[in-house]
């Protein structure tokens, strides 16, 4: 895979509060623990939270003296698009990936990474709240009226992509909206997204996964870097720990990512036992 140019993984919501940090971090550990070379760039300079997990992680990792596989992470702390690109060259030479981790809020480089994503992961909480950034429904039949500026600007980016896929190789955009904290909505409520989302994912091309929804567990796992992958440095998991695991898994496989074919990879089919 390092032939080409590594394949760019975007978190972005311009919401915060979706869990794009927790699940960009979770993401990038799952390729590195099966073997892909991970990169990582946290655009959120004001949060960083990205990159604080990864340093959190790195120090567990050298306080207990244990492998624990991640992303390479640095804070892009630059101001033109330039000199984002050298950063991209300079982390990605040699990767698989490339992932991404974008503030929760309009910014000119979150619209960059973007519409350059090969594989753009847009979290968002089962609220018509969080539904408003991609589109704007009736009040009264909550039928979709029109798209979100944000919507329209991965829509022409994604166009634009397909015409230079042919001439210039590059890949085309895979969109996916993932469905973070589902059983905190009503079942009424979450009936009508369903139905919301199954209607502009038709006009938008994008795909739908269910993602994270045991949120507190993740927080847990912030101050020592560690995620429900780090089976042995864990302790003693609960119910709840193994079934947000088995979410983490079937995310990844839903991604439906480029993987790197290496002997003695970690399997995270969402199928296997806990």
């Amino acid at each position: 895979m390092t032939a080409q140019s590594p394949h760019r993984i975007v978190f972005a919501n311009e919401k915060g509060g979706t869990g794009k940090s927790t699940t960009a971090v979770h993401v990038a550990v799952a390729l590195a623990y099966q073997g892909a070379r991970v990169a990582a760039i946290d655009l959120d300079t004001r949060q960083a939270t990205m990159h604080r997990y990864v340093e959190n992680r790195e120090e567990t990792r050298r306080r207990r003296q244990i492998d624990l596989p991640g992303p390479t992470c640095e804070v892009f702390r630059g101001e033109s698009v330039d000199e984002l690109a050298e950063l991209e060259a300079r982390l990605g030479e040699g990767m698989d990936f490339i992932v991404y981790d974008t503030p929760g809020r309009d910014d000119p480089f979150a619209r960059h990474v973007a519409t350059e994503a090969d594989t753009l992961v847009t979290p968002m909480n089962d609220s018509f709240v969080d539904f408003d950034l991609i589109g704007q429904v009736d009040a009264e039949s909550f039928k979709v009226r029109r798209l979100s500026f944000y919507a329209e600007l991965i829509w022409e980016a994604r166009l634009k992509r397909s015409r230079a896929t042919l001439e210039q190789q590059r890949r085309e955009m895979d969109w996916v909206v993932v469905r973070n904290r589902t059983g905190h909505t009503d079942a009424r409520n979450q009936r009508r997204i369903d139905q919301a989302l199954t209607e502009l994912s038709r006009r938008v091309g994008f795909r739908v996964s269910q993602g994270l929804s045991e949120r507190v567990i993740y927080r847990e796992l912030f101050p020592s870097g560690l995620t429900l992958l780090d089976k042995g440095h864990l302790g003693e998991l609960g119910t709840s720990h193994l079934v947000a695991r088995q979410e983490l898994r079937s995310l990844v496989a839903n991604l439906k990512l480029p993987m790197p074919h290496l002997p003695g990879q970690l399997d995270l089919n969402p199928n296997e036992a806990a």
